[in-house]
């Protein structure tokens, strides 16, 4: 059984601002809590249904399907939800290829973008402030234990890119053809808002611009979704650094 105390810390973490306060975040589903209990990040509690996970006996709480459905966000709850402690900031290795958030929204565009990262071998994904949080709970539902696995870092990205000494390629519809063009095994690639791509203080920081071209007749598509863009993108640059 839980307390009204323990239902109102758990539900308060579906706010930003909350998850910051007390430094956790929550992650459900058999899948992402085993991924999670698997790395480094440290188990604060997990609540479960089923006595099937291998964690420290002291932090697991046995509960209902009703409890389950009162602390969960999700519409069919599966199993069990854990809560985690945020990690502390690690540096950005400026080795590489380092994919660049710039005020990206969508939950479900950053989860797939860190899959990404994690399926092309991508370490580091730095994302401006006003990024979506990473330990939101749907992009972390979204990522399928990949976040365990990518150092997602939030920076002032224009002091980032400033510092930076490799070389930085944005997305833009007048870009050179990403399909023709040379593509080194290292540097930062930037990907724009859902709505107005990168921003012009971003861009003014941009090296090189390259496009992913539109092959339909009627070109009335105006952009790719981000996460899209990102994968199209990611294979690229592999593609053209085996061997190197």
């Amino acid at each position: 059984m839980l307390s009204k105390n323990q239902i109102k810390l758990i539900r308060g973490l579906s706010q930003k601002k909350n998850r910051q306060q007390e430094g956790l975040f929550i992650v459900e589903g058999i899948k992402g809590i085993s991924e999670f209990l698997k790395s480094d990040f440290k188990l604060k509690s997990l609540y479960t249904t089923m006595p099937i996970f291998e964690a420290p006996s002291e932090l697991v709480v046995a509960i209902s399907e009703a409890y389950l459905k009162k602390i969960s966000s999700l519409k069919n709850p599966n199993t069990a939800l854990a809560i985690f402690e945020i990690p502390k900031p690690r540096q950005v290795s400026d080795q590489g290829l380092v994919i660049a958030l710039d005020d990206v929204r969508d939950p479900g565009n950053l989860g797939t973008i860190i899959r990404l990262c994690d399926w092309y071998g991508v370490k580091d994904l730095v994302c401006s402030l006003n990024t979506v949080d990473c330990y939101n709970s749907k992009v972390v539902q979204a990522t399928m234990g990949s976040l365990t696995r990518v150092n997602v870092q939030y920076v002032d990205l224009n002091d980032y890119l400033e510092s930076s000494h490799t070389k930085v390629f944005g997305t833009f519809l007048d870009g050179e053809n990403v399909y023709t063009s040379e593509l080194p095994s290292e540097g930062v690639v930037v990907l724009g808002n859902e709505a107005n791509g990168i921003s012009e203080t971003i861009e003014s920081h941009v090296h090189r611009k390259i496009t992913i071209p539109q092959f339909g007749e009627i070109k009335q598509t105006e952009s790719l979704n981000v996460a899209n863009a990102t994968a199209i993108l990611l294979s690229e640059f592999r593609r053209r650094s085996i061997g190197k």
